[in-house]
């Protein structure tokens, strides 16, 4: 069985190949990047297995930046003919909005300048064959530079009792929360009936898979467009219904204390496993815009042995219309579409910072 824990595994010597693929110059030129055209769909690994990947690396010549959202991202393992993963490749790499920016966390860091090297390290193991994809879904062309690191094995005994890695992108553009459509005011809103959730109706979802698996969790990215009853994107609770639950087993207490951060916070924080990587607001509208938080449960994954649906509340209770995307990332015994296909590239592209409206009092 492969060791995953890098330091406490470095000094065992297991067998395998080290390996990589990446976009070098095989001339022995500079020219290190593929152009990759508008509208084209382009392979740039087709690994064979059994192996396992270990870091991949890439960076993107962009003509602007909400290609971020128009570049896709897909995984295919073992001859699946679905992706496994198929996500914008900025949100893949942990931040979305369509936006570039450095930060730390465990599994996914982007590094200087000013977030432009993307790491992902989360292990993707394989028995038979790997291919990576990526298709430029805007007009304009650009550069793609990887690199993909990889563990190339004898014997399928080294990867044969491991899943197979996903991931889920979903965006809900408004998500309709009923105080802020009906008008209630901060207070009058806890009056209502509909104050208490506890089956999760209408709640956001990160993740809805069936199969026997671990999610290992996500990042939200929050579009706070219009002023909320009590005026911040939080207090929705966390929800996780496993294997076909009425009601949630796993429950939370709040979207700050889902990220494991408190009181409303405002300040951006990167640690391993839950922070605050993107914070925008206005002394007179502290939570105006956009905001990326995160929650990986890497010490802590949630395991499931025939579905999962993982929700979150916007607002306590549903009360708030909010724009929100979000990538979870989990594992599965058996490869196959993560996730529903995308949606138009219209519909992924961040909201325009200017496009914020403020209803009437």
């Amino acid at each position: 069985m492969i060791g995953f824990s890098s330091l406490a595994s470095l000094p065992r010597l297991r067998d395998y190949v080290s390996c990589r693929v990446s976009s070098y110059d095989k001339t022995g030129g500079n020219k290190d990047a593929w152009l990759i055209r508008g509208g084209e769909r382009k392979i740039i690994a087709d690994i064979r297995g059994p192996a396992c990947i270990k870091h991949i690396w890439m960076t993107l010549g962009l003509p602007q930046e909400n290609y971020l959202r128009r570049i896709v991202l897909r995984f295919y393992w073992d001859n699946c003919s679905e992706p496994s993963v198929e996500c914008p490749i900025g949100d893949f790499f942990g931040m979305g909005h369509g936006i570039r920016k450095n930060f730390v966390s465990l599994p996914l860091q982007m590094s200087p300048q000013d977030g432009k090297g993307f790491n992902s390290w989360w292990p993707m193991p394989f028995k038979e064959r790997a291919i990576i994809e990526v298709e430029n879904q805007g007009e304009k062309d650009y550069w793609h530079y990887f690199q993909i690191n990889y563990e190339l094995y004898d014997s399928v005994k080294f990867v044969e009792d491991l899943a197979y890695f996903h991931v889920q992108w979903r965006r809900e553009m408004d998500t309709e929360g009923w105080a802020y459509k009906e008008k209630f005011s901060a207070e009058s809103m806890k009056k209502n009936q509909r104050w208490y959730n506890i089956d999760g109706k209408n709640n956001y979802v990160i993740l809805e898979a069936e199969g026997n698996g671990i999610y290992c969790g996500a990042h939200l990215d929050i579009d706070c467009f219009c002023r909320n009853p009590n005026d911040w994107y939080g207090e929705g609770d966390e929800m996780i219904f496993i294997d076909g639950e009425r009601l949630p087993s796993i429950n939370g207490t709040g979207t700050e204390d889902w990220c494991n951060c408190a009181y409303c916070p405002r300040q951006e924080y990167n640690a391993p496993y839950h922070g605050v990587i993107l914070y925008n607001g206005t002394k007179s509208w502290p939570w105006k815009g956009k905001q990326t938080i995160y929650r990986y449960y890497i010490e802590d994954p949630i395991r499931f042995y025939k579905s999962i649906k993982a929700t979150i509340e916007h607002g306590h209770a549903n009360t708030f219309s909010l724009d929100i995307s979000s990538t979870a990332y989990y594992y599965l015994s058996e490869p196959k579409r993560g996730g529903p296909p995308l949606p138009s590239v219209e519909y992924r592209l961040p909201r325009p910072d200017e496009e914020v409206y403020v209803p009437e009092k």
